[in-house]
């Protein structure tokens, strides 16, 4: 791009948790592309790494879920005056309400280049609640308007998420662009020199939601129990998330911790540390876009235990690096993991084909170039 004027691109992700764990590599690869960037997400406690990259950083007041009717409207319009404000050549929106909203504003605001992501469906999709299904056909209309246009692209992570959009809502095959997964720096993200000792450690990073499988994963516990396996100790990891409809209040997390059904640890900062001390990652989710702790578990040479649905099965890949199992149901889990423990050869080759996956098909440079490939196809279709 030319240096006598630098275009802005805008980056609208609804936490600086999730912006500085998922997309930080995008801001930091447009800044090189030649852009001036500005990060619009909820400030709370990693505004720090966000400057680091180069980027400007506008606090929005925006929340993650409904919050009301006024909360919303005063939401979007902030939104709508940052964007006409800044004025930005690119936008790139992150989750299905900054999809929405960015989109919305992008347009009121005049934008010509929307890159919108949708990195799985959310709660609205992958919900059996009665609220979901109520919800699913006002998102579907709502998609089906502002994922279509000149300018537009969708970013998805799988390929029954590119048939969903194309199909289902109606978005253009040429206007839909498959990246796999948010990708992982497998430099930083890497296997121990030797497997940890002692009884099979199996971790599940994530936030603590119900489609995450936390349930199942917590009565596949008890059945390990019953069965007498005092040697497989299951650890949960990630954020409580009460914001989310699927949430797990921590009372209950913290009531399974106490029982010694399953260890507890809330959010823990170094992940890669963590990983490399445990023998296993799990996540039987029901339903993901391409999920970044699995990547992350790859990438530290991890076999994988996950269910056998949209995102995990990317790379899970059974025999080869994982073992895929039925959502919705604990047995097969406990089973799983008794394999696993039983079995150390079996768990270090698929731990050799995690790593190697990771490294050939998803490290973060190879997300970063192919997402600046989208910016530079908009940017001079625009031209």
């Amino acid at each position: 791009m030319s240096e006598s004027v630098r275009p802005r691109a805008l980056f609208f992700i609804p936490e600086d948790w999730y912006l500085c764990t998922h997309r930080l590599p995008l801001l930091r690869g447009a800044r090189a592309m030649g852009f001036d960037v500005t990060a619009v997400t909820r400030v709370r406690d990693h505004a720090g790494p966000i400057l680091e990259s180069g980027a400007a950083l506008e606090p929005i007041r925006l929340r993650r879920g409904y919050r009301g009717l006024v909360h919303e409207i005063k939401g979007l319009w902030q939104l709508i005056k940052v964007y006409r404000r800044i004025r930005p050549d690119l936008v790139h929106h992150v989750t299905p309400k900054c999809v929405i909203y960015g989109t919305l504003a992008a347009r009121l605001a005049g934008v010509s280049c929307v890159v919108n992501a949708m990195a799985g469906l959310g709660f609205v999709y992958t919900s059996q609640s009665k609220k979901a299904k109520l919800l699913s056909p006002i998102f579907t209309s709502t998609l089906r308007v502002l994922l279509r246009g000149y300018g537009t692209k969708l970013i998805v992570q799988n390929d029954d998420d590119v048939a969903f959009f194309r199909d289902h809502i109606g978005v253009p095959g040429p206007s839909i662009e498959l990246i796999r997964g948010a990708g992982v720096d497998t430099a930083h993200f890497h296997p121990p020199e030797q497997e940890p000792e002692g009884p099979l450690r199996v971790v599940l990073v994530a936030r603590m939601l119900g489609d995450k499988g936390i349930f199942e994963t917590v009565e596949a516990a008890r059945l390990l129990k019953t069965r007498g396996r005092t040697d497989i100790h299951i650890i949960l990891t990630g954020r409580v998330d009460t914001e989310n409809p699927a949430g797990i209040p921590r009372k209950d997390l913290q009531a399974w911790h106490d029982a010694g059904i399953i260890e507890f640890t809330g959010h823990v900062e170094d992940v890669p540390a963590l990983l490399r001390t445990c023998h296993v990652a799990l996540l039987p989710s029901y339903r993901e876009g391409l999920p970044k702790s699995l990547l992350e578990a790859a990438a530290c040479g991890l076999p994988i235990v996950a269910t056998d649905v949209t995102g995990c099965r990317e790379i899970c890949l059974d025999g080869v690096n994982g073992i895929l199992v039925p959502p919705r149901r604990a047995a097969p889990i406990a089973d799983a993991l008794e394999a696993l423990a039983d079995d150390p050869e079996r768990r270090r080759r698929l731990g050799r084909g995690s790593r190697e996956l990771a490294v050939r098909d998803f490290d973060e440079a190879i997300v970063t170039k192919r997402t600046m490939a989208v910016y530079r196809e908009l940017m001079e279709a625009r031209r």
